[in-house]
């Protein structure tokens, strides 16, 4: 049976998703659809398939530079975020937005208002928000779910829409021809996915409402799948310590300095990869960045600024320090086995010609003229089912933005194009967003100390609902052409559906 290039190249993602979400289990799920991949691929030779899974897929994998690059930052940044714990950095600004901070909206808020702040990369802002507003939102009772729901809809819809981004450095690149940023920028508006996820976490929070799995578990009053809060210690300064303990010296600044040095310096190494010290541009060289290269080359900085700073300002000694990063490392081992295995079911994907088959499915679309207003809505569906089955939003910009650039002879000039290429964006955003082995959904989860599965499950109903919305939006923009009133009408119809579900799950609460 020929497997490559047909349906069957999306089997064993599909595999790994269904599963987990019925056994709840990340970690075996992903690694039996990294097996029926290998099994297909190899024709069901055993010696076939060890290759393909261990040493084409994961060793390849881990050998990746790019790859590489964001594990160094990951680890660096686990080992900044411990540093910053024992401090007393993340203890102190506890006690600070426990005095300012007194509603549990005003919580949420600014949750999303720092999500929205950090638009340079989807990791960066998962893990930094998370560590940051832990304390907040579980001072007023804000589930660990709906703190990662925060994280990750303020993680790739901002970046998706942050022309300064390590996403926009992706997009760019994506079609030949034609200025990158220029095409990135003008399909902003019509990204309706990313723009109708920030409405909707706005209305949610001003509202006081949630629905579904959410509702539950904001009822439940969990705050992880251990239901482990952060020791009251380093919220109180109560007496007992944990262990190792943690600083009294702590201030404020020892917690917002690193990371505005961290954005800094990550935003400096996206450029300088980018040839701005070369005599690029800001924007040219923030385009054609390298984003693994130069987080490695931020975070690294600063790690060591940080250090001096603890040393220098005494709240930390340096043995104290060196100890923080391996335990700043064994943090993010779950994180990285889950993104291992992620990224080796992507190239059991590859390999099985995942990319050529969904290129000739939507070719077949595209020249049928009947259907052409519509094929913005079509294309957002099918980015959407790429990102889920895969679990990459950049593998599917790969994929479709050059194929819906092509059919509109990527004329820049072109409404059409423009709204095909951001339904490219807005749908690899939404099937990133809800589906369970995409890296960023993973991030998320860790970020907010959460369980994974309980955080895709929670946050699934939300993403659909914005689904929902941005097809129709497409459905409509398709036919008006007109970026501004698409908009509009997209924002109405989020805000008039939000209020219709929350009438609704009155009405049943009642």
């Amino acid at each position: 049976m020929n497997v490559l290039n047909t349906a069957w190249s999306l089997f064993p993602a599909l595999i790994a998703i269904v599963l987990a979400l019925i056994t709840k289990e990340v970690y075996s799920s992903l690694f039996i659809g990294i097996l029926v991949g290998g099994v297909l691929y190899s024709g069901f030779s055993l010696t076939g398939v060890l290759n393909h899974v261990f040493v084409d897929g994961m060793v390849g994998q881990l050998s990746d530079g790019w790859n590489v690059g964001i594990l160094v930052f990951l680890v660096v940044l686990g080992t900044m975020v411990m540093l910053m714990n024992r401090a007393g950095g993340s203890a102190a600004f506890g006690r600070w937005s426990v005095e300012h901070v007194k509603t549990k909206f005003g919580a949420q808020l600014a949750t999303i208002a720092l999500g929205v702040l950090i638009f340079i990369d989807d990791y960066f802002n998962c893990l930094t928000v998370g560590s940051v507003m832990r304390p907040l939102t579980d001072k007023h009772g804000i589930s660990r779910q709906k703190l990662a729901y925060l994280i990750d809809a303020t993680a790739a819809p901002i970046c998706i829409i942050a022309p300064i981004s390590s996403w926009a450095a992706a997009v760019t690149g994506s079609v030949e021809g034609v200025n990158g940023l220029e095409l990135f920028i003008k399909a902003i508006p019509y990204n309706f996915y990313a723009i109708l996820t920030i409405v909707m976490m706005l209305v949610l929070a001003a509202g006081k409402f949630d629905y579904g799995l959410m509702k539950l578990a904001e009822m439940s009053g969990k705050l992880s799948k251990a239901d482990d809060p952060m020791p009251q210690s380093s919220m109180t300064g109560a007496e007992d310590q944990p262990n190792p303990p943690v600083s009294r010296k702590g201030k404020v600044i020892h917690l917002v300095l690193p990371i505005v040095v961290l954005i800094a310096a990550c935003v400096i190494g996206m450029i300088y990869t980018g040839g701005f010290f070369d005599g690029e541009s800001f924007s040219d060289a923030f385009a054609n960045s390298d984003a693994s290269v130069g987080l490695v080359f931020g975070s690294v900085s600063a790690l060591v600024i940080t250090i001096i700073f603890f040393l220098a300002t005494r709240v930390l000694s340096f043995k104290e320090c060196m100890n923080a990063l391996p335990e700043g490392f064994k943090s993010m081992v779950p994180a990285i086995l889950i993104l291992t295995f992620a990224w080796t079911l992507k190239s059991m994907t590859s390999s099985l010609g995942s990319d050529v088959f969904v290129e000739n499915f939507v070719k077949g679309f595209a020249d049928k003229d009947a259907i052409m207003n519509l094929l913005p809505a079509l294309v957002f569906v099918v980015a959407t089912a790429i990102a889920f089955a895969t679990g990459t939003s950049w593998g599917t910009f790969g994929i479709l933005i050059p194929i819906a650039a092509r059919v509109f002879a990527n004329d820049i000039s072109n409404p059409m194009m423009i709204m095909a290429v951001s339904a490219c964006m807005a749908g690899a955003v939404c099937g990133d967003h809800c589906s369970p082995i995409s890296d960023t959904t993973i991030m998320a989860s860790a970020g907010a100390q959460c369980e994974h599965i309980s955080h895709v499950n929670t946050q699934l109903p939300y993403a659909l609902t914005v689904a929902g919305v941005s097809f129709l939006s497409y459905i409509i923009a398709g036919f008006i052409k007109s970026a501004a009133w698409s908009l509009l009408i997209s924002i109405v119809l989020m805000i008039l559906s939000l209020l219709l579900i929350r009438l609704i799950s009155s009405r049943k609460t009642a």
